[in-house]
Parts: C-alpha cells; structure tokens; sequence
C-alpha cells in the first residue's frame, strides 16, 4: 500500500475501533477522503483491505458499511483465538526469557495497579493487557502465528469486553495473567496452554453478555 492508502486504512480503522464509525454505519469514499485528508484513490485502497480484514462489509448493491459481528461470527472468533493464543502460550512457555519474564510481570503489576483503586482505570488497563498478550506472542517467536493473531485480537472486543468487566473481573483478569506468570516460571506448556485457554473463554462469555447480538 502507497503512504496515504496506508493512512487511510490507520484512520478509518481507528474510527471503527473507537466507535465513532458503530456496527452498520454506512461508509462513503467522499466523505472517508475528507476526513483522511487524501484523495478517494487511497481510501479506496484502504477499504478493499478493511473489507478482506472483515471491519467492511458490502451489501449486493455495493454500497460498504461496518461490519457488525453476529454471536455466531463472535464465537468461532474466541474459539480461534482460544485455540492461537493457547498454542502462543505453550511456545512461550518453554522459549521465554529472563528478560521477556521481567517485562511480563511488570506489565502485570501495571494491571494489578490500573485496577486496584475504587475506580478502575479501564484506558491503562487495555493498554497494559494489550501489552501483556504482546510480550506473550513475541515470546513465541513464531511470526506466522502472530500474523494470524492479528487477524483476530482486535481492540473493540477487548474495549467491549473490559467495559462490561466490574472491579472483581477486572481482578480475575489479573489473577489469570499471574497463573500464566507461574506456567511460564515452571516452563510448563500444558499448563500454559490451559490458563490461556480459559482466560479467553471467559472473555468471551463476558463479550457476549456485554450487549444484544444478532444470530
């Protein structure tokens, strides 16, 4: 992709991931260009990628719109993200390092601080878990792996997910992410691989209960 067609795609897939552009909103190149500050030309670019990632959808008349996700697609999503992330995990397990097991329990003390106060902070909570889950899938060290992750671990399921969490998932979240920290210390992948398996099923059911979905 050109420079701006990368721009392009940065920016209207912030929009989606922010909200500002919600589950069904229409989607015109005019008014996308306009908001990019680039030509159609780029934008276009930038929808055809969109669309193939699944943000984009385009109805028989052609006309693009956000994608909205039903419980159906949210399912086999956290199923594979379950069954990816396990196997990250149980990689990790067995490859991480001394410096990799540093950052990781630093982050999640950085989790474990976001969340302690009477008010939790959610912003620095989904960027510390972000960053978690990303210590994880280096750790791996299996680019095909993370490029498919990629595909599937996307921020508005995470934002949704973390809105709907009160004080004590929010906690469980952490304790879970300690429980990894373990599996790792003990070098254990089946253990590593269980621990990862449920925290993203238990995402997923708090996903699903975070708002009506269609089916």
């Amino acid at each position: 992709m050109s420079k701006a067609a990368d721009h392009a795609y940065a920016e209207i897939r912030s929009l989606i991931l922010s909200g500002d552009a919600p589950p069904g909103a229409p989607l015109t190149e005019e008014a996308l260009a306009d908001i990019c500050g680039v030509s159609r030309t780029p934008v276009r670019e930038a929808l055809r990628r969109l669309e193939s990632e699944l943000y984009v959808v385009r109805s028989d008349s052609q006309r693009l719109f956000v994608a909205d996700w039903s419980r159906d697609d949210l399912a086999e999503m956290f199923t594979l993200r379950a069954m990816l992330e396990a196997h990250a995990a149980a990689r990790a397990a067995v490859r991480i390092d001394p410096a990799g097991m540093e950052a990781i329990a630093a982050c999640n003390a950085r989790i474990a601080s976001a969340v302690a106060g009477p008010t939790p902070e959610v912003g620095a909570f989904l960027s510390e878990n972000r960053r978690f889950h990303e210590i994880v899938i280096a750790a791996a060290a299996s680019p095909r792996l993370a490029s498919m992750l990629a595909a599937l671990v996307e921020q508005p399921v995470v934002r949704r997910t973390a809105a709907r969490y009160g004080k004590d998932e929010l906690s469980r979240s952490v304790h879970e992410h300690g429980e990894l920290i373990k599996a790792f210390a003990a070098r254990d992948p089946e253990w590593a691989r269980a621990v990862m398996t449920g925290h993203i099923r238990r995402a997923f059911h708090a996903f699903s209960a975070a708002a009506p979905l269609s089916v």
